[in-house]
This record gives C-alpha cells, sequence and structure tokens, in this order.
C-alpha cells in the first residue's frame, strides 16, 4: 500500500506594514504660527492681556502649545517632542536676537541725535547737567589708557599660563590649583575686583585713586577670559604639528613660538578682544579705583581719570534731557570702539596669521 507524501503548505505572508506615517504639512508652522497671533490678538482685545511684548509672549506660548498638539496628534509622540526640541532652540536664538537688534536700534538712534564733532573733542568741564553741549574727550582718552594698561598687563600672563597649562604642565597638583583659581576668577563679580584693588592699593599702600588703578581691577577680570579662551585654542592645534617640528630637531619652546602660537592666533586675539569688550564697559569697578572726572586727565598715574561707563553712569545719575542724550551718545561711542579694536584685532590677526597654500 502505497502513501502520498504531502507537502506543508507555504506560509501566507503577512501583509506589509507602511512605514510612512502620517506627517504635518509642510506649511504646519506657518499655520500654526497664524492662528497663534489671531488667538493671540483676540485676546488682547477681549481680556487682561495688554501691550505688545504682552501679545507677543502670549503669542509665542500659543504657537508651542498649539504646534506640538496638533504633532502630537498627527504624528505621534516622538515626532511631537522633536518638533517642540526644535521649536524652543529657534525661539531662544530669535529672542536674543531680537534684543541684540533691539538694543543696537535704541542706542544708535537715540545716540546719534547727540553725536557731533565737539561731543568728541570737548569735555564736560564747567558743563551742567542742564545745559547743552559738552562732550566725552576726556572719557574716552581715560577708557583707552585704562584698557590698554590692562591689556598689556593681563594679555601676556593670560597666554602664557594657558601654555603652561596646554604645553608644560602634566596633571600635577600646580595645574589643577591653576585652573581651580582660574575657573574662580571667571566668575567673580567686578565690584569684587574693584574693592579689592581699593583696599590693597588705595588704603594699604596708600596710593591714590587713579586710571592705573583702575586698570589693575580690569587686569583681574581680563585674565581668567584670555587664559580660558587661550587654553581652548592651544588644545585644537593638532599634535602632528608639534611632533613634526619636533621630529626636525627644534625645540620645544621654538615650536611653540614658530607653530604653535602663531596656528592658533586667530583664536587668541578673539578671545583677547572677547576680554576686552567685557573690561571696557564695566562701571562697578572703577567707581571705587578712579571715581568721577568731568576734566582731561592725560596721566593715568596721578588723580582721578573719566572713562566712558562712569560717562555714561554719571550722565544717566543726572537724569536731565541734556544729560540723557549725552549718555545715549556716549554708550554709542562705547560700543562702536569696541567694534572698531575688534576689526582691528581680526586684520592684525589675518596679516600675521601662518601662510596656507
Amino acid at each position: 500500500m502505497s502513501t502520498t507524501a504531502t507537502r506543508p503548505s507555504a506560509p501566507t505572508p503577512a501583509p506589509a506594514r507602511d512605514l510612512t506615517g502620517k506627517t504635518l504639512p509642510r506649511l504646519a508652522p506657518v499655520y500654526s504660527a497664524v492662528a497663534a497671533v489671531v488667538a493671540a490678538v483676540v485676546l488682547n482685545l477681549t481680556t487682561g492681556v495688554q501691550g505688545v511684548a504682552g501679545t507677543v509672549v502670549v503669542a509665542v506660548l500659543l504657537f508651542v502649545v498649539g504646534q506640538t498638539g496638533w504633532s502630537f496628534a498627527v504624528e505621534g509622540k516622538r515626532h511631537a517632542v522633536d518638533r517642540l526640541a526644535t521649536t524652543l532652540i529657534y525661539a531662544t536664538f530669535v529672542a536674543a536676537f531680537a534684543a541684540l537688534v533691539a538694543i543696537l536700534t535704541v542706542t544708535i538712534i537715540k545716540g546719534l541725535a547727540a553725536l557731533d564733532l565737539s561731543f568728541m573733542t570737548d569735555t564736560m568741564r564747567n558743563v551742567s547737567p542742564r545745559r547743552e553741549g559738552g562732550g566725552i574727550a576726556h572719557a574716552l582718552v581715560g577708557t583707552l589708557e585704562q584698557v590698554l594698561i590692562a591689556a598689556i598687563i593681563a594679555v601676556p600672563i593670560g597666554i602664557l599660563t594657558a601654555v603652561y597649562l596646554v604645553e608644560y604642565a602634566a596633571a600635577n597638583r600646580l595645574s589643577k590649583a591653576i585652573s581651580f583659581f582660574v575657573d574662580v576668577m571667571t566668575g567673580i563679580p567686578s565690584i569684587i575686583a574693584g574693592l579689592f584693588i581699593y583696599t590693597f592699593w588705595v588704603l594699604t599702600l596708600g596710593f591714590e585713586r587713579s586710571g592705573f588703578a583702575a586698570s589693575l581691577a580690569l587686569t583681574i577680570l581680563m585674565i581668567p577670559t584670555v587664559v580660558r579662551t587661550t587654553e581652548e585654542m592651544l588644545r585644537i592645534v593638532p599634535n602632528d604639528l608639534r611632533e613634526a617640528s619636533l621630529a626636525l630637531g627644534i625645540p620645544k619652546w621654538k615650536t611653540i613660538i614658530k607653530i604653535v602660537i602663531p596656528t592658533a592666533l586667530g583664536g587668541i586675539i578673539t578671545g583677547v578682544m572677547l576680554a576686552v569688550a567685557r573690561v571696557a564697559g564695566e562701571t562697578a569697578p572703577l567707581l571705587l579705583t578712579t571715581f568721577l572726572s568731568q576734566s582731561m586727565n592725560w596721566n593715568p598715574f596721578a588723580g582721578p581719570q573719566a572713562s566712558l561707563p562712569t560717562f555714561v553712569w554719571d550722565q544717566i545719575a543726572s537724569g536731565t534731557n541734556a544729560s540723557l542724550d549725552r549718555a545715549w551718545a556716549g554708550a554709542l561711542v562705547l560700543i562702536l570702539l569696541v567694534m572698531i579694536l575688534y576689526l582691528g584685532a581680526r586684520i592684525v590677526a589675518r596679516l600675521f596669521a601662518p601662510k596656507t597654500s
């Protein structure tokens, strides 16, 4: 009796799964933004939401909540969280950029009203706060001298410290202590630096308040910024450049001077200018170390010396229309001064940077 073998039937293939999920339209952010603005305007007209700032804040919140909820309902949790994170990143950038543009716009518009040639060449000597006229020549000279002296002291110290930490220091106690104190100095309030110099230089050693005392306070604020930025720039220089130079028999100190530092020069100068920009607008340490002066003082080592930050502070404290105009003009000059110094530093960095083929 013969039996016939039966083959097992092939399994039925599973239905193909659709890997493409539902997505929002390409213009979904635009639709959400329009709906949020309309809803915010309606709330402004019918509720207690008032003012442009309040309406904008409500519109942003409605946009974030509306788009995230729409995405959660259509695309799912993962896409909704992704859209929320992306929206928050763009929103923080726009908020910071808008604040910067607003500050610059207001300063330029109000500063140009009182900015002229006489404002740049005159001083405030014998000029009443209520009277038109006067200028910032004495404050401009003071700021240039004080920042220059501070840079002459702080930049070599900061760069040499960074070179030691990156090129020479092992993980020893000295390098750890230096890094720790640099981190502490980075977050020190500016008024503490001014108070220290005032206590040590003026009260203890008996020197008078002067532009040099102000420069010492600014030096304390500049050093940690220069150290940290220079240290990071030196660390990103490829070790292959160091090894190639050492393999040719060039001493280490000459390798650092001729190869490492020129390669990182652009970043180092940027860090120096960040430090200059930070201290150029400091007011608190200057009020303790040099205070105010309405006359020209070319000697930073003798007597009080004016500066642009203290000039602006003094004019705002006066509170008159003329003094407020001078304050805005002084703030504009300070911004232009920092920008000119930065552009000059970038040009120098480009001229002395190593040539690449």
